[in-house]
């Protein structure tokens, strides 16, 4: 059982109600009270994005990101891209959730281009787990010589697919890369002309039994270019994986970053983002273990991606970025089986974000009654940086 690491509320800041009404028998009781913002880094010689957290099997936290340079900054150029050759993986420790190290440590650096997005997720026996994925930047006489079809951004940058790091101990040390199968609806190949991996950003879950569930992304259509979501699981704390299923796919709606979370009954519900369909934020579930997915439906409000926690009390934290004006971070608090989506309240977390390169909040628990919800943020459209806001449930 945790006890609150907040004996005294007022020698913080002064709480800010956000919501409050009565609950009832099978509603999720949406009472937040923000406690406060925190900027856990920012330097503005960096692009800071795309946080996740953990907590650790000695209690302490696990923060990573994806930081690149500033190249407003440093170089002298126009503006930052999500892309970066010089992007990677980096960490930071915190004891009590509060206060984090003045600086990130190197989690790892792709040997053939830039990382992005780090997915933590912490096992039952101790184990880290850490997804990515990467994208190379070629020159010319490399970009003639790409097998086809293949993965090309704006900027020239090849996509390289998915990968995922292990530590045994407490993140101190991460193994080799370990590149998940390809999977058979995915249509492209790496610069080096193999089947692109797997590859999603977004929450993996540790099961009842011992199973790691995974929603990745496939490009499974290329005129127009189309992705949708599949599930892969893993028996063996995610040295293997194995193609389960198909979670979301349409002929127009676009599936990408997904989080996955399996209730007290067993349900494995996918929270999905989505493109040309109104950036609605997507729900989908699986009642017989990830063997077939009921057809998806729209949660009934705007945001993306989003990532959803267990609280002390069964309720579920859903947290998700708002890249709309007012730009922010924004929740709700699901019932135990994620049957209320619909009519759960809206929480406004932030709505002071400089512009819409903002979000991909991640959540943590602090104790029975307090939760950290990362993501980056900017104010006033500078310096992207890893932020926080505490809240009491």
């Amino acid at each position: 059982m945790r006890t609150s690491i907040f004996p005294t509320l007022g020698l913080l800041l002064v709480s800010l109600p956000l919501l409050a009404q009565q609950p009832s028998p099978g509603k999720s009781r949406s009472s937040v009270t923000k406690i406060r913002d925190l900027v856990i880094y920012e330097d503005p010689n960096y692009y800071a994005t795309f946080p996740s957290i953990v907590q650790k099997a000695d209690g302490g936290y696990l923060l990573s990101f994806r930081r690149a340079p500033n190249r407003r900054v440093v170089f002298g150029e126009s503006g930052n891209n999500h892309v970066d050759p010089n992007s990677y993986l980096v960490s930071m420790t915190s004891k009590d959730g509060l206060t984090w190290e003045s600086e990130p440590e190197l989690l790892y650096a792709h040997d053939f281009g830039g990382s992005q997005d780090p997915c933590l997720l912490h096992l039952r026996d101790g184990t880290l787990l850490c997804a990515s994925y990467g994208w190379a930047f070629l020159r010319e006489d490399g970009l003639e010589n790409l097998p086809d079809p293949h993965f090309q951004n704006r900027d020239g940058s090849v996509f390289l697919g998915g990968y995922l790091l292990r530590s045994i101990d407490g993140g101190r040390n991460w193994s080799e890369p370990i590149y998940p199968p390809h999977i058979e609806p995915e249509i492209n190949f790496t610069p080096m002309g193999n089947p692109v991996p797997a590859y999603n950003r977004g929450a993996m879950y540790e099961g009842k039994s011992g199973r790691i569930y995974w929603v990745v992304a496939a490009n499974d259509q290329e005129t127009p270019r189309r992705t949708s979501n599949y599930l892969l699981v893993s028996d063996d704390k995610g040295k293997n994986w194995e193609h389960l299923s198909t979670v979301a796919k349409d002929e127009e709606v676009i599936f990408n970053e997904a989080s996955i979370y399996e209730t007290p009954k067993g349900d494995l519900v996918a929270f999905i983002r989505t493109a040309n369909y109104e950036d609605q934020a997507v729900i989908a579930r699986s009642t017989d273990g990830g063997k077939s997915f009921g057809q998806w439906q729209s949660m009934g409000f705007q945001g993306h991606p989003l990532q959803a926690t267990r609280l002390s009390d069964d309720r579920v934290l859903l947290v998700y970025g708002y890249r709309h004006e007012p730009y922010g971070i924004r929740a709700r608090i699901l019932n135990s089986e994620c049957t209320d989506f619909a009519t759960a309240e809206e929480i406004v977390l932030r709505e002071d974000g400089g512009s819409g390169d903002i979000g991909y909040p991640w959540a943590v628990v602090l104790d029975d009654h307090h939760a950290l919800v990362t993501y980056y943020f900017n104010i006033d459209n500078g310096t992207r940086h890893i932020a926080g806001t505490i809240i009491e449930f």
